[in-house]
């Protein structure tokens, strides 16, 4: 940014290079860091959930690897397989590498610099009386260092550590919603696979029907009508079951997709085998929990504290900076001469820089760190509010396809017996066609709802787990940065 300064250098003898030296002691420990110190905002969380019963604390450890719990080990395998080659993973953590490299700049951005040089030249002349050559050497150590006397290098140190640990917990945040994506789509291919077990299982029994209405129109017992509705319930049936194995192939490649692996490689991973079987008790903890156990939450309340730290940097801007620089040099004709006193020549310069007219850039950047300061206390609070909306809907989701699940396995298991009586009564003529492929066609739908219910509800724990913050090891933590003491200004 150009501005305008006053540079006063001032060459300093040795005995005034000790005064100066400890007035430079004392400035440094009466440094400020200007700006405002970050405080972490208050949120309001409910006592309880609506939907979950109190008095039970959710455990970190069984959180951190929830799938566990479902005791699937296909399930395992592919998680634990997305989590070390997902391309979401991979790509949060080089973020995680880039985060830790700036905050390593940022750490020596106020640290002195120390250059060295050297060097040889060979001066000669020719003339009618004289001539010859002579060597110049010389070397020499030259260092600088910014004072931080207002902490606009410090305030941006506190910037750049709370973007690492937002950064940290994006990838937290990334590990949870993997683990949701991979056990989602595994559900839902296994629920695929149970409607297509019971389409088929459908279409044998219908098929046995049509087997049975053709042996009694050649006896003259059932017209043509009769078979062909027979037939169409057959073919009815057979048409549900492409349309299921498009279904269970775009799984399929939808995992392969999570897992950063190519179509051919997920089968190995992918046995023949059903829903996993889901635990009976479930520790929700209360909604202060979960909002310790969100990292999207975290990277919120992170990048808001690195935001106010950068208002500090702005308002430095303000306040003149303060450089040393130094230097000692060795400047000899042999090398003999490198060694003698007289040849050292040393240095030392202060110079005083302060802005004196910017035409409002300063106040205008100030302005903006603030504005954007805001923003991110606006985001970290929808941040809260979403952590909480999203457990509620969870623990809903669970509670209703859960009541929905018991109603479907009574329809189901009346539909089968029907069915199972209707067939009877069909084989010893006692009832029609009709009655026959009604009772399965009732029987049918039954099923596949059940089926579509058991994925439904464990699909709704799976939410639920992703809501909590379940899916990343450990607890995140508190990696708030210690801010220094000083005026607020």
């Amino acid at each position: 940014m150009p501005r305008l300064t006053r540079n006063s250098p001032v060459s300093l003898t040795r005995p005034s290079r000790l005064i100066f030296l400890s007035l430079l002691s004392g400035a440094l420990s009466a440094c400020i860091s200007v700006g405002p110190d970050y405080q972490r905002p208050d949120v309001t969380a409910p006592a309880s959930w609506q939907n979950a019963p109190t008095g039970q604390a959710a455990d970190s450890v069984r959180l951190a690897r929830w799938w566990a719990q479902l005791r699937d080990p296909t399930l395992d395998r592919l998680i634990e397989t997305a989590l070390a080659s997902s391309p979401n993973m991979l790509t949060a953590q080089t973020r995680l590498r880039e985060a830790r490299a700036r905050r390593g700049l940022q750490a020596v951005q106020d640290a002195p610099s120390v250059s060295a040089s050297g060097g040889v030249s060979r001066n000669s002349t020719r003339g009618e009386q004289n001539s010859g050559s002579s060597h110049n050497l010389s070397a020499g150590l030259d260092a600088s260092w910014e004072i931080d006397i207002f902490g606009g290098q410090r305030r941006a140190l506190e910037s750049a550590n709370a973007t690492l640990a937002a950064t940290q917990a994006d990838l937290d945040a990334t590990r949870v919603s993997l683990a949701a994506e991979v056990a989602s789509n595994y559900i839902n291919l296994r629920t695929d696979e149970a409607r297509l077990l019971v389409a088929r299982a459908n279409l044998a029994s219908r098929q046995q029907t049509l087997q049975l209405t053709q042996w009694r129109g050649e006896a003259r017992l059932v017209s043509g009508l009769e078979i062909n509705q027979a037939r169409s319930s057959v073919e009815q049936t057979r048409a549900s079951i492409p349309g299921l194995l498009r279904s269970i192939e775009e799984d399929r490649l939808t995992l392969a997709l999570l897992l950063g692996l190519q179509r051919q490689d997920v089968d190995g991973l992918l046995p023949a085998g059903q829903l996993p079987a889901l635990p009976t008790d479930i520790a929700v903890g209360i909604p202060a929990d979960t909002l310790r156990q969100r990292p999207d939450v975290s990277a919120a309340e992170r990048r808001l504290a690195a935001q106010t730290a950068q208002i500090g940097v702005a308002k430095a801007q303000r306040y003149p900076n303060l450089n040393l620089s130094g230097s000692i040099g060795i400047d000899a004709l042999s090398l003999a001469g490198l060694l003698r006193a007289d040849t050292i020549t040393t240095n030392l310069v202060a110079s005083l820089a302060a802005p004196v007219f910017d035409a409002g850039r300063i106040t205008q950047n100030i302005e903006i760190q603030s504005a954007l300061q805001e923003q991110a206390l606006i985001t970290y609070r929808q941040a809260v509010n979403q952590a909480l909306n999203d457990v509620e809907k969870a623990l809903n989701a669970w509670v209703r396809s859960s009541e929905r699940l018991l109603i479907l396995q009574v329809a189901a298991d009346t539909a089968r017996e029907a069915a199972r009586l209707a067939t009877i009564r069909f084989q010893a003529g006692q009832t029609d066609l009709l009655t026959q492929l009604d009772t399965q066609r009732i029987q049918l739908t039954q099923e596949e709802l059940l089926a579509s219910a058991q994925g439904d509800r464990a699909n709704a724990l799976v939410q639920l787990y992703k809501a909590l913050g379940g899916g990343w090891q450990g607890m995140q933590p508190d990696t708030q940065s210690s801010t220094a003491t000083g005026s607020g200004q």
